[in-house]
């Protein structure tokens, strides 16, 4: 994003789970009741959206608007559910997929504990949704245009193939 502001813009994702500290609605999500999501996705507002850890997570289509009416590429921060309901929308052939994952397990398990932010019931729950997902992906490689996987010490050489994907994606 600082790189290249002019091209691509973040939407701000939806979600009825409580903020962490620090978090801003509207800026890391718009924070929303239950009752009201739900009421929006039903009447088919969302891009995408599913259940995770308890809690909605989805794209608003004004999300994804807000960006694009600026002539923007709008960037989508989902799971994998949310991937396969673009894949399914008008939107994806127009869409790009990239798989961010940890190198292994353990190391995912760290992070999530590096947080200091989780119980350790929350901290299990979400290890088993990630490797869920780790495990729908390698099911479906293929699916994805570009996977990042990268120990926290290689970040510069991840940022490096995806900028090297980015410019690609934009010629």
């Amino acid at each position: 994003m600082a790189e290249f502001p002019d091209h691509f813009g973040f939407s701000v994702s939806h979600t009825t789970r409580d903020p962490r500290p620090g978090e801003q609605d509207g800026v890391d999500y718009h924070f929303v009741k239950r009752e009201q999501m739900q009421k929006d996705i039903d009447a088919g507002l969302f891009v995408e959206h599913a259940e995770v850890h308890g809690n909605l997570y989805g794209t608003s289509i004004s999300a994804v608007q807000d960006v694009t009416k600026t002539g923007r590429v709008c960037l989508l921060d989902i799971d994998v559910q949310g991937a396969e309901s673009v894949r399914q929308s008008p939107l994806s052939k127009t869409c790009s997929f990239v798989f961010f994952a940890p190198p292994t397990a353990d190391v995912l398990e760290q992070r999530l504990r590096g947080r200091g932010t989780e119980t350790e019931e929350r901290i299990q729950k979400r290890l088993a949704g990630s490797l869920r997902e780790l495990s729908i992906y390698e099911g479906h490689p293929e699916a994805w245009d570009l996977t990042l996987q990268w120990y926290n010490e290689q970040v510069e050489d991840a940022y490096v193939e995806f900028r090297t994907f980015l410019r690609d994606q934009m010629a």
